[in-house]
């Protein structure tokens, strides 16, 4: 499981992934083996993965990818990520960028991520060979910074332009996938409001909260933050929020070992009957019967 202030440890620890480049912000892989025995993750950072071979299959809050050689996957933050299933040669190149840095990276352009990302759900770009070879040359060129001395000066200043760029490059590229969802003008404040409950809702991990806590956090009613959500996307606040914890609860039932009074605790249920009633009416089953029989 990949989350929180544990995601770079979790990667250091694992020896068949090498780390090219980590700060607080960012951390760059360059290959990982034996990537076969991760069949779940919880990642928590925004990652940008390319494969360089092979082939590997999964799926992402429920929505199932794939993802081979030459392609590209997006994920966004705070996804879960699980059956995952990779052919003997799978081998890939990763960011992990956290919401800050890419809020940075992407200034005004952060709501066409965001629409892209968690409203239509694009995750794989299928690049043509010219865009994917200067990838690579970037990648290669990013590669003969982190090989210099830490002490070097500006150093950091000089990666983090370099990631701005392919960021940017590659939020080009889904624009250019969705032409009609992309407004390349100052978001208006309905807008704004509304891509920063987006933010608020992937970035609020592992806790499940009200209609009410994020328009509080937005300093708008509850009533005005399910209407902006309807107008903009077709959901509601609410239903937003709901399609966000049942991918969690799906993913602490069927990927981790935990008990149901951790799983409560864990998501921010009141008490255990409480969560079992929740399971029950959007699954259709008992947590138990989730656990063990439901899909």
């Amino acid at each position: 499981m990949l989350q929180g202030e544990n995601f770079l440890q979790t990667l250091t620890d694992n020896k068949d992934i090498h780390i090219g480049y980590s700060d607080k912000d960012i951390v760059i892989i360059d290959s990982i083996q034996k990537f076969a025995e991760i069949s779940s993750a919880h990642v928590s950072m925004s990652a940008i993965t390319i494969c360089t071979s092979g082939k590997v299959q999964g799926t992402i809050s429920g929505q199932r990818i794939e993802l081979h050689q030459s392609q590209v996957a997006v994920i966004p933050q705070n996804v879960i990520v699980t059956d995952l299933m990779v052919s003997p040669d799978f081998n890939l190149k990763a960011m992990f960028l956290s919401n800050n840095i890419i809020q940075s990276f992407l200034c005004e352009k952060m709501g066409v991520w965001n629409k892209i990302m968690y409203m239509h759900e694009l995750h794989i770009l299928t690049m043509a060979d010219e865009d994917i070879q200067l990838y690579i040359r970037f990648y290669d060129l990013l590669q003969s910074f982190f090989n210099k001395p830490a002490d070097m000066p500006f150093r950091t200043d000089v990666i983090q332009s370099l990631l701005r760029g392919a960021v940017l490059g590659i939020c080009g590229l889904l624009s250019r996938m969705a032409p009609s969802m992309v407004c390349e003008q100052e978001p208006a404040s309905s807008n704004t409001h509304f891509q920063r409950f987006l933010e608020l809702l992937h970035s609020e991990h592992s806790k499940r909260h009200t209609v009410e806590y994020y328009a509080n956090e937005l300093c708008i009613s509850p009533k005005y933050l399910s209407f902006l959500c309807k107008k903009q996307s077709g959901k509601t606040a609410n239903e937003w929020i709901t399609e966000h914890t049942m991918e969690e609860i799906r993913y602490y039932l069927k990927q981790t070992d935990l008990s149901f009074k951790q799983i409560c605790d864990q998501l921010g249920f009141p008490n255990p009957s409480f969560f079992g009633k929740y399971v029950k009416d959007h699954f259709g089953m008992t947590p138990g019967q989730f656990r063990w029989g439901g899909k």
